[in-house]
């Protein structure tokens, strides 16, 4: 990348020009006792194809460059384009496509993309930094358009039920326990809905909010009793019974709403994996003077050793899962219970499936 960094220090210091990555890690994965020829013949097949796109999707002054080493081919948008040409992020986003996509056309090869600003006048170290940066950007991209992509698929189920209900009530005549059956079932995907919709809001806000203990305190059992009214419908259908321990209400170091999702989101994937007609038991217990724990039981396969951490990363679900999901509600626990100081952990339940224990700091007694 010395072109690069010749180009770099070239600019004035105050210059910012925009950086395009694409890393190509097949090269690194050619394995065998030729992997050294074998590397070099699809390096050069690859650098052939982005040498024939670069005619048609880089214009005279951007720089196309090599780096052996780290398998990376980088783009650097020349300062001298137009300032009305140099629209990042959508000018960056929408070449790395069409250099990845050009790649992939010749080669059959997929690159991992991503982009960033650099300063101008920057160093050979500097530059590897800002090259590692703009592929933690684009992975963050990527998994961010996965992601939502879910979303919207998930959204579109339950807003489907609905309105295929709604339809059926108004263009058919229906008997009354029928039309209430269709109304009751509409509420409750309305309101799964819903609750979908809150959680992506409550991401934003922990995304947005500093870190640090939020201001608040919550009622730990008005927060349990409303949470299993809401899992009520989801527990009906599956004939779930949720039974509980009953404890001192106690004042916590989260709001009453923010815990009501939690344990909305814990008490719902309880059911949601338990057996059919099975068992959900919740309690909670003063562990000691800091924290109070709730723990959520149920009767399902359990979740394995290696999974009881990825479990809470969005869009991971584990092995034994029994329905379909995003991975949202488990990953909004953690965030949530993690950014006021408290824990989250599975274990095995005597149920013989999970059990989730959520540790949240209690508030100071007056």
């Amino acid at each position: 990348m010395t072109s690069l960094c010749r180009l770099l220090r070239a600019q004035r210091e105050e210059e910012r020009v925009p950086l395009l990555v694409l890393r190509i890690p097949e090269i690194a994965r050619v394995g065998g006792s030729q992997r050294g020829g074998k590397e070099r013949t699809l390096a050069r097949r690859c650098l052939r194809a982005l040498s024939e796109a670069r005619t048609r999707l880089l214009r005279t002054g951007d720089v196309l460059a090599h780096d052996g080493g780290a398998h990376v081919v980088v783009a650097l948008l020349s300062p001298a384009r137009e300032r009305e040409c140099v629209a990042a992020p959508t000018d960056c986003r929408a070449t790395l496509v069409r250099l990845a996509t050009a790649l992939r056309a010749a080669t059959g090869v997929q690159a991992e993309t991503g982009w960033t600003i650099v300063p101008g006048f920057i160093g050979m170290r500097r530059l590897q930094q800002a090259v590692d940066e703009a592929l933690r950007h684009g992975a963050g991209e990527r998994e961010r358009h996965a992601f939502f992509t879910s979303i919207g698929h998930e959204l579109r189920t339950p807003l489907t039920a609905i309105r295929g209900y709604l339809e059926t009530l108004l263009d058919e005549e229906l008997d009354a326990e029928t039309s209430r059956r269709f109304l009751e079932t509409a509420q409750a995907e309305a309101a799964r809905m819903g609750r979908l919709v809150d959680g992506l809001h409550e991401l934003a806000l922990l995304d947005n909010e500093a870190r640090g203990r939020p201001e608040g305190e919550g009622d730990l059992i008005a927060a349990l009793a409303a949470a299993l009214d809401a899992v009520v419908p989801a527990a009906g259908g599956r004939r779930t019974v949720i039974s509980q321990l009953s404890w001192e209400p106690r004042r916590v170091m989260l709001s009453t709403d923010r815990l009501t999702q939690i344990l909305i989101n814990v008490v719902e994937n309880a059911v949601k994996h338990g057996r059919s007609a099975g068992k959900v038991f919740v309690s909670a217990a003063q562990l000691n003077d800091r924290y109070a724990e709730v723990r959520v039981d149920d009767d399902g396969p359990g979740v394995p050793g290696d999974e009881r951490r990825t479990v809470f990363i969005l869009e991971r679900r584990g092995v034994n899962a029994r329905s379909s999901g995003n991975g949202l509600g488990l990953a909004l626990v953690r965030l949530m219970i993690e950014r006021i100081g408290g824990e989250v952990d599975i274990e095995r339940s005597p149920l013989g499936g999970a059990r989730f224990c959520l540790r949240v700091p209690l508030a100071p007694r007056p």
